[in-house]
């Protein structure tokens, strides 16, 4: 990512990187029936410095080596029963949640 972590949080001016992959990660991968690993995201990558560079290959060398322990982003199935017959969520499926995290179990 080219900005700083704290762009990219619940107030930054980029939003949660959550909300940010959703479209893709949900809406095409997930939908398309893939299972979906949270994403190795590496911040501020616009101002590395060549240790910053070796930190971040380490980092997604290591993030590699775990995918096969990795769970996949937990999404709601369209047709496991948290959605109503217009796929809207049920009201007892996450209470008082509202957004893109209500359709992650």
């Amino acid at each position: 990512m080219g900005g700083p972590a704290w762009f990219y949080g619940e107030r930054g001016i980029h939003v949660a990187a959550g909300e940010l992959l959703f479209p893709l990660q949900h809406g095409t991968l997930f939908y398309a029936g893939a299972q979906v690993l949270p994403p190795a995201l590496i911040p501020g990558a616009d101002r590395f410095t060549p240790e910053d560079g070796e930190a971040a290959a380490r980092e997604l060398r290591e993030r590699l080596l775990a995918i096969p322990a990795t769970e996949p982003i937990a999404y709601r199935t369209q047709n496991g029963g948290d959605y109503d017959r217009n796929l809207v969520l049920r009201p007892d499926v996450a209470p008082g949640v509202t957004g893109l995290g209500a359709h992650v179990a």
